[in-house]
């Protein structure tokens, strides 16, 4: 009798594991797929372009990396796999830290368990001045932990393909919003909330600067100036 208990014993925790390890695969192969399918009609809407995006959307073809993301914001990105969201403005990609994330619209919720979201207010991707783009720190932005100067971010929008290099890191307060205004040249600047894996609400913020390489800023010569955009946000998004 007892030898039967224990079979049945190890049947039931056996079932139970494989059960987990099927829940944990499933998640992994969904997010992939709800963020693949955003690059993928990136790709679509750059090869109705004729800029250089065309060329880094077509190569996207990696699933989702979620081994820095936390349990809550990969259950949050479960949850959005069959919501409707509006076409991504860009594709951010840092190959040395293995990102590749679409660009939406807005720092949303919704949006910032989705991808990363375009910070209203700032110069659009694409324009001439400092882009600011936001994302979680549980989430798609998680690895920006291990960023270093000189790394370089590609930004592409669905006509273009812009290179810009890290020349700055910053750890502010979420109101100083100085983080966000026109620089000298075109930039780039990265949020996400800081520390990394505080528990609860991050009470600071964590920021990348980024300036355009000069081969694009030759490029560029017709893209708004710099110095046209100012950002009138309360608090920095996190």
């Amino acid at each position: 009798m007892q030898k039967r208990r224990s079979r049945y014993l190890e049947a039931g925790l056996l079932t139970i594991g494989l059960t987990l390890l099927g829940v944990f695969l499933a998640s992994h192969i969904y997010g992939s797929i709800a963020s693949r399918a955003a690059v993928w009609k990136f790709a679509t809407l750059a090869d109705q372009g004729s800029g250089s995006g065309v060329e880094r959307a077509q190569t996207a073809g990696q699933g989702v990396d979620f081994g820095l993301w936390s349990e809550k914001r990969i259950e949050a990105y479960k949850q959005l796999l069959s919501a409707k969201f509006e076409d991504p403005i860009a594709l951010l990609t840092i190959r040395r830290l293995s990102l590749e994330v679409p660009v939406f619209e807005g720092t949303e919720e919704p949006v910032l368990n989705r991808g990363v979201g375009w910070i209203l207010d700032t110069a659009k991707p694409g324009e001439g001045g400092n882009i600011g783009i936001a994302g979680h720190r549980d989430g798609f932005f998680r690895c920006l932990k291990d960023i270093q100067i000189g790394d370089r971010i590609e930004l592409a929008t669905p006509d273009q393909k812009t290179a810009y290099t890290v020349d700055a890191i910053q750890i502010v307060i979420p109101e100083d919003v100085s983080v966000l205004l026109p620089r000298k040249r075109p930039a780039l600047t990265l949020v996400t909330c800081y520390p990394f894996y505080f528990i609860g609400s991050a009470p600071m913020r964590f920021i990348v600067h980024a300036s355009i390489e000069e081969s694009d800023l030759k490029l560029d010569n017709n893209a708004p100036n710099s110095e046209s955009r100012t950002t009138n946000k309360q608090e920095v998004t996190k």
